[in-house]
């Protein structure tokens, strides 16, 4: 098992998970199933694991993972999320909740479509908003620099974690995403 998965923490942030169960709640007629949730926490940097997959069953991280963020969302390149967009060309992330979709064999090899549930997100598939991996979301990069790489708006894990994230958040589950 990845080193990122045998370090999961015991309990989500309370606050963050509290939003994310009520958004599951209020989309329940789109997402199918209940069983685990994707949390991304945006707040916190780049450099520091911030997407975890929760068992919603017993409430516990069964995985906590880097992601990166959107350039756009970071132009000065800090590692910290300054800003969420929807719109196209805009290279940013996100906020909200999201229905997984279809997975697929693209640039970046496996890789999950998203569709965006709420307003802030609805231009998430149109976008080619997915998740996959990449060379510039490492474990390895995060030590050296304090930060991951970014990508164009997608929400990149490191490529040893995206089997299992594929595998847990397969089609018709929550992906949320918040500061």
């Amino acid at each position: 098992m990845p080193s990122a998965f045998a370090a999961a923490r015991s309990s989500p942030a309370p606050d963050l998970l509290a939003q994310a169960k009520a958004a599951l709640d209020h989309h329940k007629s789109r997402v199918l199933h209940r069983d685990f949730l994707g949390l991304v926490d945006f707040a916190a940097p780049s450099g520091k694991p911030r997407f975890q997959v929760v068992d919603l069953g017993n409430g516990r991280i069964v995985a906590n993972m880097l992601v990166a963020h959107g350039r756009g969302s970071d132009p000065a390149n800090t590692g910290f999320l300054q800003r969420f967009s929807n719109e196209p060309g805009s290279n940013a992330s996100s906020a909200g909740s999201f229905l997984t979709g279809e997975t697929y064999s693209g640039k970046y090899g496996r890789s999950a479509r998203l569709h965006g549930l709420e307003p802030q997100n609805d231009m998430a598939f149109a976008r080619a908003i997915v998740i996959h991996s990449a060379d510039y979301v490492s474990q390895a990069m995060a030590t050296a620099s304090g930060r991951v790489g970014r990508s164009f708006g997608c929400f990149t894990v490191p490529h040893d974690d995206i089997g299992a994230v594929l595998t847990l958040l397969g089609p018709g589950r929550l992906l949320y995403s918040a500061r």
